[in-house]
């Protein structure tokens, strides 16, 4: 099921106050910079950067992961561990506003999703 129209919104409401937080100033964002994408059920937060071994390859990182579980009319919050698995933020699991997702990452208060 896709998400409706007003949740795309709130998504994209919730998603610039996040970006204007967090993301790195605008003379380093060729080198490094933060994005969020809507895929399905998910919302995606990575980071954007050219790859080590050669800049003209640029990379996207995920950070961070919300998934809408329409029975439970909640979000499940994922962080990226370093083997690649996506694991329940198990401090917050779920919210029930995409917005408090956004702030769970901005805020980072056991460093999963910037270390």
């Amino acid at each position: 099921m896709e998400l409706t129209r007003k949740q795309k919104e709130e998504i994209e409401k919730a998603g610039a106050r996040f970006l204007l937080r967090r993301r790195p100033p605008e003379e380093i964002r060729n080198k490094v910079d933060l994005a969020y994408r809507i895929e399905g059920q998910s919302v995606f937060i990575y980071e954007i950067r050219p790859k080590w071994d050669n800049e003209k390859v640029i990379i996207e990182e995920q950070i961070a992961k919300a998934t809408y579980v329409e029975s439970q009319k909640h979000w499940k919050i994922f962080w990226m561990r370093g083997n690649l698995e996506w694991i329940l933020y198990e401090p917050i699991p779920y919210v029930k506003l995409i917005s408090d997702f956004f702030d769970i990452v901005s805020d980072d208060e056991m460093f999963c999703f910037f270390g």
